[in-house]
């Protein structure tokens, strides 16, 4: 298994202090490799990115969500309160309440939607966790085919199981490892390049779930993400593309041609996630068009370090 290398530098008043060391791989519109740096091949956990399949496969279970709920089901949102509403329709709309939640409680994920609740005397709860979207999505799912709720997380459940399914069709790789994610439900592991696939296929689709997905992403990405997130930026900068982190620093992009990158810092630094993947799209070219904003793309990779109040260097992709 190749090594990853190092993709981001740190370089602090013209001194390289440290470098953070990943794996990319992109996709042309044909599916052949036209980048692949570090282990686009090995196992990964893509974590959160995993999550447009997810709700991909809930959609082909029956899962009949309107394209703002839909783009809640593929969210690591940040707990602001319009995320909070549009978990609590998909939950209303299924007949439960936010006790059917099995994701643990949490503050919310975004800085600002998590200082709000801290200054009201707010406590974690399970609605504020990120991937109460996602697990809003499944209870419903569950609901629409008359599958019990208080068991969807367990990896025998007729639900996961058809995640599994979608996630192998998708990927175009069997999955090589089952864990449990941060939120409690399954989590399956794949390759970059499968990952890449995947979001290649979305972005692709013309009709149908797939295109369901894909639209939600494109039509609503400050409810995938949040209001000002690095996902929200660049989703915005390239009309048309979809995206989607993970933990650990996953992130996979693919552009409405099928061109896709997936990558992942392997030491989980996300400051480097935001950095890396607009200097990839703009190495391979991918940052030009008459309606894409290529300023705006690069500017979501933007991290300035600071000493004494004054910027005195940045985080430097390697690409």
């Amino acid at each position: 298994m190749a090594a990853p290398v190092p993709v981001v530098e740190i370089v602090r008043s013209g001194l390289v202090e440290g470098r953070h060391h990943g794996s990319v791989v992109a996709l042309d519109a044909t599916g052949e490799t036209a980048l692949a740096l570090g282990d686009a091949t090995g196992p990964i956990y893509p974590r959160s990115a995993s999550k447009p399949l997810q709700a991909l496969a809930m959609v082909e279970s029956g899962l009949d969500l309107p394209p703002h709920q839909l783009a809640l089901a593929c969210a690591s949102h940040s707990g602001e309160p319009m995320h909070l509403e549009v978990v609590t329709e998909i939950l209303d709309a299924a007949g439960l309440t936010v006790e059917a939640l099995q994701c643990p409680p949490d503050w919310p994920y975004g800085a600002a939607a998590r200082d709000d609740v801290l200054r009201a005397g707010g406590e974690r709860t399970r609605l504020q966790m990120n991937c109460s979207g996602k697990h809003a999505a499944m209870l419903a799912t569950c609901v629409a085919n008359g599958w019990s709720t208080d068991d969807y997380l367990s990896p025998t459940h007729p639900l996961q199981q058809a995640i599994v399914t979608t996630f192998e069709r998708m990927t175009g790789e069997p999955v090589a490892r089952h864990a449990v994610d941060g939120c409690g439900a399954p989590l399956l592991a794949t390759s970059l390049v499968g990952l890449a696939r995947a979001f290649s296929e979305l972005a692709l689709a013309s009709h149908g779930p797939m295109s369901r997905v894909a639209d939600a992403i494109r039509t609503h990405p400050e409810l995938v993400s949040g209001s000002d997130r690095d996902e929200r930026a660049l989703l915005t900068a390239i009309p048309g593309a979809i995206g989607k982190l993970g933990a650990e620093a996953v992130y996979a992009l693919a552009l409405r041609d099928g061109r896709s990158v997936a990558l992942k810092i392997d030491d989980g630094g996300d400051r480097a996630r935001s950095v890396l993947m607009p200097a990839v799209l703009d190495r391979l070219g991918w940052l030009e068009g008459p309606d894409l904003d290529r300023s705006a793309a690069l500017a979501t990779g933007t991290h300035l370090l600071h000493g004494g109040g004054e910027v005195v260097g940045e985080l430097r992709a390697l690409v």
